[in-house]
C-alpha cells in the first residue's frame, strides 16, 4: 500500500487495482500548489473519491475528478445526492456506521464532532471520519482511520476497539479541529497506532498551525510520520 498526502486533509491511497482520493482539495489548495505537480497528473488513475464532509476545504475537486476519471463517489447521503447534481455519477451514498464495500477495500462512516455544509449553507449531512480496509490478502495489517475533521469524543475508544486501526491520518492544526495537544492526548489515550500521520494544517496562515512540530513534540516516543507533499509513504 502507498499513502500520499496532498496537502490539507488529502490523501491518495493505492491498494491492489484502486486508487483512492479521500477529500481532494487540490485547486487553491496552497500546500498541493506549492509542490510542482500537476493536477492532471495527481487524479491520473483515481478510481474512487471519499469525502468525509461537506466544507469546501474537503469536497474541493470532487465533481471534477469524477467527471474526468469516473471515479466513483463515497460519501454520506446527502453530501452524494448533492454532488450527483454537480455531474457525480457512480455513487456510493452511505451514512454513520455504515460500510461500502469495494474490490479492493472496504470503507466505514465513523463518528465526527464538527459540522457539514455547502457555502451557501446547505445542509450536507453528517460530518463523518473514515475506517478503511484493503481487503487484498497480503494487506492484513493496514487499517487506516482518517479522522477527518473532529474534535476528540469518547467513542473513539469504541472505533479503537472495533476496527483496530492501525494507521492514523488525524487532524493538528487547531481552530476547526483538535490542536496539537489534543490530537496528542486522543492518540495516546485511544488508540495504538503504528503510524500516525498528522493533516490539517499549515494551509491558511493565521489560521491554522503553521507546520506538525507541536503535534510530534507532544507525541515522543510514538510513531509519527510527517510525509512531504506529493511523496508517497510505501506501509510495509
Amino acid at each position: 500500500m502507498q499513502i500520499t498526502w496532498y496537502g490539507h486533509s488529502c490523501f491518495k491511497l493505492e491498494t491492489g487495482a484502486s486508487t483512492l482520493l479521500i477529500d481532494p482539495f487540490l485547486k487553491g489548495n496552497p500546500t498541493f500548489e506549492k509542490c510542482g505537480l500537476a493536477f492532471a497528473d495527481a487524479i491520473k488513475g483515481v478510481t474512487h473519491v471519499a469525502l468525509t464532509h461537506g466544507h469546501g476545504d474537503h469536497v474541493g475537486d470532487t465533481s471534477e475528478i469524477c467527471k474526468t476519471t469516473g471515479a466513483t463517489l463515497i460519501a454520506v447521503y446527502e453530501l452524494a445526492m448533492h454532488l450527483k447534481g454537480q455531474g457525480c455519477e457512480k455513487l456510493e451514498p452511505g451514512n454513520t456506521g455504515g460500510t461500502i464495500q469495494s474490490a479492493d477495500f472496504n470503507i466505514t462512516f465513523t463518528n465526527a464532532l464538527h459540522s457539514s455544509s455547502s457555502e451557501a449553507g446547505i445542509y450536507l449531512g453528517n460530518p463523518c471520519g473514515l475506517v478503511i480496509k484493503p481487503k487484498a490478502a497480503t494487506d492484513t495489517k493496514h487499517v487506516i482511520y482518517h479522522m477527518g475533521d473532529t474534535d476528540m469524543f469518547a467513542g473513539m475508544e469504541l472505533i479503537a476497539a472495533f476496527h483496530q486501526p492501525t494507521i492514523g491520518i488525524v487532524p493538528i492544526g487547531d481552530r476547526f479541529t483538535m490542536g496539537a495537544k489534543a490530537a496528542a492526548f486522543a492518540c495516546r489515550r485511544f488508540f495504538t497506532f503504528s503510524t500516525v500521520i498528522p493533516c490539517h494544517y499549515g494551509t491558511f496562515a493565521g489560521m491554522l498551525d503553521p507546520d506538525a512540530k507541536a503535534f510530534a513534540d507532544e507525541m515522543k516516543g510514538h510513531h509519527v510520520t510527517v510525509p512531504k507533499v506529493a511523496i508517497p509513504l510505501t506501509m510495509t
